[in-house]
């Protein structure tokens, strides 16, 4: 019994598994990153290598996240939970090999201000200059990426700075197969920032000019 057959059985003990499978490992993903495709009877499941040597446990918690998704039904397990709690604690493990001395700090100023300093700096990149994904915060590598179309504003990448922190701090709750990061909690932090409102009509106005640049 492979992976996703036995991710399956697990959780529709009352379903017939009548599927072809194939299971992929690559490095193209980000670490521990996955994905899962079906077509017809074929369910093809992509991991970033990183999964290899995972516990299968936790593992299989992963692609059942993956399965409820796919299959857009409602269940909870306790090999999700598993593996949610080991994505909520890689950035114990993970080496901090980037930085950005504007990120860094940006990251000081906003760590002090808002976290009391308590926060331990994750890896800070600046990614590309996009101006639709304008940062992210990654559990998997505690990274923070911000995107370089921001790199002349400093009061722009403190805004977009605090946001992913919030990620690090308040990370995401699971609930039947789905991840919520944007709680009740972190949207009232969000609006504390300091001229957060003013801040994002900037935003908004710098997407939309950008946006029309194109045409």
């Amino acid at each position: 019994m492979n992976l996703i057959e036995e991710s399956y059985k697990r959780l529709y003990p009352e379903k017939e598994f009548n599927y072809l499978t194939d299971i992929k490992y690559s490095g193209k993903f980000r670490s521990f990153n996955a994905n899962i495709r079906c077509r017809g009877n074929h369910i093809t499941l992509n991991l970033s290598k990183d999964w290899k040597n995972i516990d299968p446990e936790i593992t299989i918690g992963l692609v059942q996240e993956l399965l409820i998704k796919l299959f857009k039904s409602k269940k909870h397990t306790k090999n999700i939970d598993m593996y949610t709690h080991f994505i909520k604690s890689l950035h114990n493990y993970v080496p901090k090999t980037k930085n950005d001395p504007v990120l860094e700090s940006s990251f000081i100023r906003i760590n002090d201000r808002y976290f009391d300093g308590l926060l331990e700096k994750p890896n800070l990149e600046f990614g590309k200059r996009s101006f639709t994904k304008l940062g992210c915060y990654s559990y998997a590598t505690d990274t923070v990426t911000i995107s370089s179309a921001l790199k002349d504003d400093l009061e722009l990448v403190d805004y977009i700075m605090y946001h992913e922190l919030l990620h690090k701090k308040h990370q995401f709750y699971s609930k039947n197969g789905r991840n919520f990061h944007h709680t009740h909690l972190f949207r009232e932090k969000e609006r504390s920032f300091p001229n957060a409102e003013l801040l994002e009509k900037r935003l908004k106005r710098l997407k939309i000019k950008n946006f029309f640049r194109l045409f």
